[in-house]
């Protein structure tokens, strides 16, 4: 199956509880520019429809049976990147000639959840509280699908570095990979981390938004990163922000 125009959100609804899947289907239908295109009640299923159906979106609960969500987007992860041929941050499909990337925004009921970690770990493109308004999780759903990650509200930045903290001395640090970057890079990879999208990276370092674009590929590639998801994730973990006072 294919977008069904250039302008829909294509979205596989992944959780085991019927009532929170009802309820999900209810606003996203409601929405203009969104088409739901299945359900899977497990995380086995929700592998497979991905490779059926190739939505841009699906919202992945955790905790499901068969296979739960962490490793569920793993698999989904693992699978487009083998079959990428575009390189980290580029997988898009704007003239319909393929499949475009699948992006997972995880679903969690708590906040403070050392799962939700793992999933931005095992490549999920940000989460969401299963309590957050319907008109943010719109709003995160059509971020996710324009390929930002939803790592800028405060309280999911305040995740990773708590997590970070906690799991300090775990990793080592990647001296040798953060000396690759030049200087601006570095500046740009701190910006991101710290949750700016390029348009304000732009405007914070008066360069144009497609000098961002051109420092975040070269980032992704010199650490060797699959997108910008993880290389927040990389900027914590190394110490190039931390700490509630970076957001």
């Amino acid at each position: 199956m294919r977008q069904a125009d250039q302008g829909t959100i294509r979205v596989l609804l992944a959780d085991d509880d019927v009532l929170m899947r009802s309820g999900l289907r209810m606003l996203l239908e409601a929405s203009p520019g969104i088409e739901i295109v299945g359900e899977a009640g497990d995380g086995l299923e929700a592998v497979a429809m991905v490779e059926a159906l190739h939505p841009d979106v699906v919202l992945m609960d955790i905790r499901m049976p068969q296979l739960d969500g962490i490793e569920a987007t793993s698999r989904i992860v693992a699978a487009q990147s083998r079959s990428d041929d575009h390189g980290p941050d580029e997988r898009n499909d704007p003239d319909g000639a393929g499949h475009p990337v699948t992006r997972v925004l995880v679903l969690t009921t708590f906040e403070i959840d050392e799962y939700v970690y793992d999933a931005v770990l095992a490549g999920a493109s940000g989460f969401l509280l299963k309590r957050t308004p319907p008109e943010e999780v719109l709003a995160g759903i059509r971020a996710v699908a324009s390929g930002d990650a939803l790592l800028a509200p405060s309280v999911t930045r305040r995740l990773l570095a708590d997590f970070v903290k906690a799991r300090s001395g775990r990793r080592p640090l990647n001296k040798s990979a953060i000396e690759r970057l030049t200087a601006r890079e570095s500046e740009v990879l701190i910006q991101m981390a710290r949750g700016l999208s390029n348009q304000e990276i732009a405007e914070a370092l008066y360069v144009s938004e497609g000098t961002v674009k051109t420092h975040v590929k070269r980032i992704l590639m010199k650490l060797a990163l699959r997108d910008r998801v993880q290389a927040v994730v990389f900027a914590y973990e190394n110490g190039l922000v931390g700490g509630h006072d970076d957001v």
